[in-house]
């Protein structure tokens, strides 16, 4: 099986000219001569990126779904590359529904018709790694059943020992393979693979991001039946709504779409830097409309997450592109780590603003924040810029509500409705609210450690090292221990007299 789907994919390799990524490197121009004389037909017509789509669309849906995962690693590839590959659509054939109630049967360890009062054997979607099936339970909820392909894992641990094994052939025989980075690429595709065949996973994303929009009136997202789900099924509350991409559907049903891309926006935003945790997919397919005009999110397998550290500097930046101070930008870059140390901070700021000038002359209503942002990666290769994976994915996910914004309401100002946001969350993280709220959060730390200082001081005070030193030495370090111990007595009271307010409030 393996040496068979070996040869599968190099002849449909060859067949689409790929052979180009390999033999460019000059120890291989006797194969790529070599290689002219197979007896298999060429189709060398179109350009290589869509030579290269095409390969992947034909060797099925995991290939298919690493192409859609690479599309969004910008920062690696061309723009050409990239573009081609985002145009990759995963559309898989069903499974049985009767092979569906074997492995529901088997991961929940009950018949079907005891689990659920009805069960469509006929799939309502079908993906490369899961189907969902819409049932009703004994109660009389509706929900929605997402149930794994049987016995995926072992296509999709073959198909990836071959991803890393032409990886490195990449990596080692192409003019571009360091700096792809292909081996990185494919280790990355291969946890997020393995994250996504455990539904267990999802559910958890779900049940997070749920919690997170608790009584929102801009986003819904459906509650997880945990009694119901397993590593291999996962059920959800059934969501009616209409596609966010039937724009003619949702004027005919009264939907205002000027809100309903502010409302994109915010929840993006708000995900981001105040939750730290964010839908990583929301292309049109996983966003639904409900009557009300809230959003629906589906599908929670891709999230991203962001540290304190993260959020800060994501907000310095996206501050000082709104005011067009590149010098802050180039700084925070440096500041962050994500640029070497000795990079030049005058050398980056002319980088960025040779970026970003162009783009400002234009009304603010038709720039595209996550061009800019692709526009910088691009820029960063030449500074060695270590682009985070988290930020990947914050970057495919703006471009993402930036396009669904700007298809409801064509006028939207991403800059106008991002930066009030931006402005009032650094107001509450920096400054006299910040420093208040941080000390709020570390009060009942305080209080834990507080009682244990004065023995911690006396051990310190009272250590046998003094007998190996010096007199004059050992007067030296008792007046300096004296000295020490009033600070210490010090920042212990009004350590205290902090954590007994902030305990009261």
């Amino acid at each position: 099986m393996p040496l068979f789907r070996s040869t599968k994919i190099a002849c449909t390799f060859y067949r689409h000219g790929l052979d180009e990524l390999f033999f460019a490197h000059p120890r291989l121009r006797l194969l790529k001569w070599l290689s002219r004389l197979m007896p298999l037909p060429r189709d060398l017509s179109a350009p290589l990126p869509v030579r290269v789509r095409l390969a992947l669309e034909s060797l099925g849906p995991i290939f298919i779904k690493f192409g859609q995962v690479l599309s969004t690693r910008r920062d690696l590839l061309p723009a050409a590359y990239a573009d081609e590959l985002a145009r990759l659509q995963d559309r898989v054939p069903p499974f049985d529904g009767a092979i569906s109630r074997r492995v529901i049967e088997a991961s929940l360890g009950q018949p079907v018709d005891v689990l659920f009062a009805r069960f469509d054997d006929v799939p309502v979607a079908s993906a490369s790694v899961a189907q969902v099936h819409r049932a009703t339970l004994h109660d009389g909820r509706e929900v929605a059943v997402k149930v794994l392909r049987p016995d995926i894992l072992p296509v999709i641990e073959q198909d990836l020992s071959l991803m890393r094994m032409l990886a490195g052939w990449v990596e080692r025989l192409s003019r571009d393979g360091k700096r792809l980075r292909p081996r990185e690429v494919v280790a990355e595709f291969d946890t997020y693979l393995h994250d996504e065949l455990d539904l267990m996973h999802e559910a958890a994303n779900a049940s997070q991001l749920r919690r997170n929009f608790t009584g929102s009136d801009m986003l819904v997202v459906p509650e997880v039946f945990w009694d119901w789900t397993a590593r291999d099924v996962l059920t959800m509350e059934w969501m009616d709504g209409m596609p966010i991409s039937r724009i003619d559907l949702l004027r005919e049903r009264g939907v205002d779409l000027k809100q309903l891309s502010r409302f994109g926006v915010e929840i993006f935003f708000t995900q981001v830097f105040r939750d730290g945790f964010f839908h990583a997919d929301m292309h049109p397919g996983n966003i639904f409309v409900a009557d009300d005009g809230r959003y629906i999110a589906l599908d929670f397998g891709i999230v991203g997450s962001l540290t304190e550290y993260d959020k800060h500097y994501l907000a310095v930046n996206f501050l000082a592109f709104f005011n067009r101070d590149y010098h802050r930008v180039a700084a925070a870059h440096i500041e962050s780590g994500w640029v070497p140390a000795d990079t030049r901070v005058e050398a980056l700021e002319a980088a960025v603003r040779t970026v970003c000038e162009p783009i400002f002359e234009r009304p603010l209503s038709q720039i595209s924040f996550g061009l800019v942002l692709l526009r910088l990666f691009e820029t960063s290769r030449r500074f060695n810029v270590e682009i985070q994976p988290q930020l990947v994915l914050l970057q495919k996910t703006l471009l993402n509500i930036e396009g669904l914004g700007r298809q409801l309401d064509p006028d939207l100002d991403l800059w106008a409705t991002a930066k009030p946001f931006l402005v009032r969350w650094m107001n509450e993280q920096v400054g006299v609210r910040g420093l208040w709220k941080q000390l709020k959060k570390e009060a009942p730390a305080w209080a834990t450690l507080l009682p244990s200082i004065p023995r911690k001081l006396d051990a310190a005070l009272s250590g046998d090292t003094q007998r190996l030193l010096t007199d004059g030495y050992l007067l030296l370090m008792r007046e300096q221990k004296k000295q020490n111990a009033l600070l210490i007595c010090l920042s212990v009271l009004v350590a205290a007299l902090l954590a007994v307010i902030l305990l009261r409030l």
